[in-house]
This record gives C-alpha cells, structure tokens and sequence, in this order.
C-alpha cells in the first residue's frame, strides 16, 4: 500500500514530496517510479536523477531486507530547494547501518553488502553526501545533493 502526499512545486522553491509504504519488494518499484516522476516533473538534471534512483532503490530494498515487517511503514521523501535536492528513507527499525569507508574492501563473492558503498560513492562524486539519522521513532538514511 503506497500513500502519497505532494505538495511539489517548480524546484526553484522549496519542494516537498512524501510517500509511506509498506516495507514489502513491491514497494521498491512503485517508489521508484513515483520518485523518477516527480524529478522528472521538476526538471532535475539527468546525472542527479540517475543518482537518486539508484539511492531510492537501494535504500528501500534495505529496509525490506533488513527491517521487513518489523520496521512498521516506511517512508520516502524528496526535497528540492537552497540548490539541494535530498532523499530520505525512514523505518522504525532500530539497527542503524554502518557506513562504509570508502576504501573498504569489498569481498568479490559477495552477494550483499555494496548497495551503501555505492550510494556514497556516487553521491560524493556529486558533491553531496550520505548520513544516518537516528530518531525516536527509527531512522532515516538521507542522500543529499547539489543541483544547479
């Protein structure tokens, strides 16, 4: 079940789009797809967009890998103003991730475990960066970017 609340606008203002959803893996592309809409709608250059998808997909598979049905609902938010555009996923879940070093070395049998990795290195390569917020409701895991 995926709600929406959007209160978009141009991005030269300040804009705000949410989604809550179950955290199942048939979220992961609805949320994807509303995502792309919407920076598509706000005319987000191409290379930001690819970045935020990638971003949106790996963080809400997360949250359905790791947090499943104990993290409640989740929620996914896009934000656009001040020449930033920000993602944020949130659950109850309680276990925080760990960010990756950047130069971590990564086990090349591995079927898990580079999705973070990925995400901070293509968001630093745009000059943004990657955070996990601890709050009392959960967590979010917020990707931030500039656009222009």
């Amino acid at each position: 079940m995926l709600t929406i609340a959007d209160t978009s606008a141009a991005p030269s203002v300040r804009s705000y789009v949410h989604w809550v959803a179950d955290p199942v893996a048939a979220s992961v592309p609805q949320v994807r797809s509303r995502v792309r809409a919407t920076l598509d709608g706000w005319r987000v250059p191409a290379e930001v967009v690819d970045a935020l998808l990638l971003a949106v997909s790996e963080l809400v598979g997360n949250v359905v890998r790791h947090a499943g049905g104990g993290a409640g609902r989740m929620r996914v938010a896009v934000s656009a103003g001040g020449g930033w555009m920000r993602l944020e996923v949130a659950d109850r879940g309680a276990g925080l991730p760990r960010l990756p070093s950047p130069r971590a070395e990564v086990d090349p049998e591995s079927e898990s475990g580079r999705g973070l990795l990925m995400v901070q290195l293509l968001t630093a390569e745009l000059g943004g960066e990657l955070s996990v917020v601890a709050h009392e409701f959960g967590k979010s895991v917020q990707v931030r970017v500039p656009v222009s």
